[in-house]
């Protein structure tokens, strides 16, 4: 289903309008929640996808994107719902210092392996928020450090097999 844009996020596919905020009372403690924003994917995405954060956001490719210069468009909301616009060249993505944006363009480009998760990252990236960065590959090593530890071989070579996945790509474009 396509209307407009190709963009709908699911309040406008269900037809109920957003309430940005409410206050709920659980065991006489009130506590406050808040909507997010999600985005459905279309056909013309790379991805639609975000984190625990609330950051929420959509990759298409930008018009001037070419298969040697590839380029995309990331819309969507932050942490704190406020709309952003980023333009993102993949092939000048540092993985020694990107957002979680960056990131996700890179594994959307390259169809980097999820396994059985919603994402190809290690888990700490789950709380960046849209202007945080890591290094990607530190990450990549200390969970592979970890999974060591723990006896958990197939997730360390699940890991292992993802960050030479980012590294292979990235080498290609230095």
């Amino acid at each position: 289903m396509r209307i407009g844009s190709g963009v709908q996020s699911a309040s406008e596919v269900f037809g109920k309008q957003q309430n940005n905020s409410k206050t709920y009372v659980a065991e006489n403690e009130a506590f406050s929640q808040t909507s997010v924003k999600v985005y459905l994917k279309t056909d013309d995405m790379l991805f639609s996808g975000g984190n625990g954060t609330g950051l929420s956001f959509y990759i298409k490719y930008a018009e001037e994107s070419t298969e040697d210069n590839p380029v995309v468009i990331a819309k969507g909301v932050d942490e704190n719902g406020k709309e952003f616009e980023e333009k993102i060249n993949i092939n000048d993505i540092n993985l020694r210092n990107a957002s979680y944006v960056e990131m996700s363009a890179l594994e959307a480009y390259y169809n980097v392996d999820k396994g059985n998760s919603l994402s190809s990252f290690p888990q700490e990236t789950g709380c960046m928020g849209l202007n945080d960065r890591c290094d990607l590959i530190s990450s990549f090593e200390k969970v592979i450090q970890d999974m060591n530890k723990l006896g958990r071989y197939d997730l360390q070579m699940f890991y292992m097999r993802n960050m030479n996945t980012y590294l292979n790509a990235s080498s290609k474009h230095k």
